[in-house]
């Protein structure tokens, strides 16, 4: 375990055990009895303040910040701990996630995994991987949208602090985040941290998701479409309804998923040539792990669109604090006349809105489809820290 020095909690200004003494005597004019009953109480007043002072003084001297190496297992417990504060609020580095990412495509880097702890408390944890003098999170852009920092609130700046001097004295040169939000704590926090320790920093702009905040309800939603938008989506469900028997299923019982997801993987490799060459059999083991592991956690959603009983579009989404996420989807390409990849995302919506969902993440690309079902861009940014 190492210890960062000279990161303490700020300390309250005392008095010396002079100057109190003599300041509390100041006050004091009576004389005789009275005043040698004085002198007794400012000397138990004394003695106490004196105590309460060592006590802190020794509390502050105790409290100092490490750094722990972690395991894709014990980062699996604290986030299962409701007992700390860490606030995992990106769902691309969720320990179930960062290992399965790990485990398919971890090729020519080293795991970097560390816990900065105030005691016995953790106060944030950057999953990091190594390769060289150059670190950088845990993914890569062509499965995880965005990454970031798990971090207890108000803890940012000691946290990033601690993290920097560390990588620093293990001769890390090279600090590369991203893809980070604009509201991530490793863009809202690291760069004015970095830069008041003398680092170098640099944050350009990567890529961009769009996401939707959610009405109440579904006719909200199609009130918020423009009147050209409302009327093709309900002429193509109309379309939709006329061509057979229509039935939409959502999976989400874990035995359930591992076997349905084959059946996505079928009708992702099936929609085009750029995603059959995308779904290696590298990436299917991903996907089987992502989906098994997550839909454990009561976070998975498979969306089906059936038409005649025939899988015709499915949608594969994450359900985490208060978003539904469209990670991926795809359809059969013989049902493609009747709009079913576009009206499987649609009824997606439907979905998280009746699950009360706050927002819709369309996630990375600007699809014109997304902007036509009311989607607002939200930049993507990659920072690189020389330290």
């Amino acid at each position: 375990m190492l210890v960062v020095s000279g990161l303490r909690r700020n300390s309250t200004r005392f008095f010396s055990a002079g100057e109190h003494s003599q300041h509390a005597r100041a006050r004091c004019t009576g004389r005789g009895s009275a005043d040698r009953e004085n002198r007794t109480i400012i000397a138990s007043v004394t003695d106490s303040f004196l105590k309460v002072r060592q006590a802190m003084l020794q509390e502050a001297k105790n409290t100092e910040y490490t750094v722990t190496a972690e395991t894709f297992d014990t980062l699996t417990s604290l986030w299962l701990d409701a007992g700390n504060n860490l606030h995992w609020g990106c769902l691309f580095v969720l320990p179930v996630w960062l290992k399965a990412w790990w485990n398919n495509f971890n090729a020519g880097f080293a795991t970097y995994l560390c816990a900065v702890r105030e005691g016995d408390q953790p106060v944030g944890i950057a999953p990091l991987m190594v390769r060289g003098k150059a670190a950088r999170l845990i993914g890569s852009a062509d499965v995880c949208d965005y990454l970031d920092c798990i971090v207890v609130p108000e803890k940012e700046q000691e946290f990033f602090s601690t993290i920097i001097r560390h990588l620093q004295k293990q001769g890390i040169v090279h600090l590369e985040l991203g893809p980070v939000r604009p509201d991530s704590i490793v863009f809202s926090h690291l760069p004015s941290v970095a830069k008041s320790l003398g680092c170098g920093v640099l944050c350009t702009p990567d890529d961009v998701v769009l996401e939707l905040k959610l009405p109440a309800t579904w006719d909200a939603f199609l009130d918020l479409l423009s009147g050209k938008e409302r009327h093709e989506l309900r002429r193509k469900l109309r379309r939709l309804e006329e061509a057979g028997d229509i039935a939409y299923r959502i999976v989400e019982n874990p035995e359930q998923v591992v076997t349905e997801i084959d059946t996505f993987i079928a009708l992702f490799r099936q929609n085009r040539a750029d995603k059959a060459s995308f779904m290696t059999e590298q990436m299917v083991s991903f996907f089987r792990s992502i989906s098994a592991c997550l839909a454990e956690a009561h976070i998975l959603k498979l969306f089906f669109l059936y038409l005649d009983e025939h899988p015709a579009a499915a949608v594969l989404c994450f359900d985490y604090h208060g978003t539904m996420y469209l990670y991926n989807n795809g359809y059969n390409n013989r049902y493609r006349s009747l709009s079913v990849g576009l009206i499987s995302k649609v009824l997606s919506i439907k979905e998280s809105i009746l699950r009360r969902s706050k927002k819709y993440d369309f996630l990375k690309g600007a699809e014109v489809y997304k902007q036509r079902l009311g989607g607002t861009p939200v930049s993507l940014y990659r920072c690189h820290i020389t330290l």
